[in-house]
């Protein structure tokens, strides 16, 4: 891949600040005003962002409030997460003709070699569930509750949530990768009664696994930092130049809404 790419760090910020973030990126590039991004951050507070077109009502927002966590709804589609022990990622790139799910495999093709780094045996998931009856169903409002092709995986159970969006000529990926268990935390939040709480709590135990479960150690987001970079080095063989942190959100769409 020629793209010449940059890389940013962005670190913890709340939820609107991260979406504000990806979207902007994307109208930027599509505008051409800039290039092509690898970005990495975290969420302070832990937040629940929600699919494009998700009902705010499958979300307790009081009880959300209680427990200190934001909501925010996501430029992209799919279904809820709580963003917590997790690394999240965002490419942004030009599409220039691929289709979606060839992005996804090239993207999750070099996330995979980069965590192969910590953990040898993850795979590719092959399979697609069907969507539109999954999401009719009250175990589909959680994100980490399926896999769908292409997304990363350990011995059958999901590591790596993604999901795209193209705004004009940009591709727009982004996604959670588990480092912690925090997420199952989803399932208290969630307006559903308490047999269906438990049920949606046990799918996303048996279809979700973390890096600290894999590797039975604490893990830092600073070796999955690193491991995912050069995962993109090496299978996209490029060097990533530093974004200046001048090149952040600007000041006028501090305000904006996603």
């Amino acid at each position: 891949m020629a793209l010449s790419f940059a890389f940013a760090d962005t670190g913890e910020q709340n939820g609107a600040w991260n979406m504000r973030f990806d979207v902007q990126r994307a109208e930027r590039l599509d505008a051409g005003t800039v290039g092509p991004l690898l970005r990495v951050y975290g969420w302070k507070p832990w937040c629940i962002s929600l699919g494009r077109h998700q009902r705010i009502d499958e979300i307790d927002c009081e009880r959300t409030a209680e427990a200190g966590f934001d909501i925010v709804r996501r430029p992209t589609g799919g279904r809820a997460i709580l963003h917590a022990e997790e690394l999240t990622y965002c490419v942004v790139m030009p599409s220039e003709g691929r289709g979606i799910m060839d992005v996804y495999r090239q993207i999750s093709e070099a996330l995979t070699a980069g965590l192969k780094r910590l953990v040898p045996d993850i795979d590719i998931a092959k399979a697609q569930p069907n969507f539109q009856r999954l999401y009719r169903e009250p175990g589909g409002i959680p994100c980490f509750s399926s896999s769908a092709r292409y997304e990363i995986e350990f011995g059958g159970k999901k590591l790596v949530g993604s999901a795209q969006r193209r705004i004009g000529s940009a591709v727009l990926q982004h996604g959670s990768i588990l480092i912690g268990d925090a997420h199952l935390r989803l399932a208290d939040l969630l307006t559903v009664d308490e047999d269906v709480r438990a049920q949606l709590r046990h799918d996303m135990q048996e279809h979700t696994i973390t890096l600290q479960d894999i590797l039975q150690r604490p893990v830092t987001r600073e070796e999955v930092l690193d491991a995912v970079k050069k995962g993109f080095e090496q299978t996209w063989n490029m060097c990533f130049s530093t974004l200046p942190e001048n090149d952040y959100i600007s000041d006028e769409d501090e305000a904006r809404e996603v």
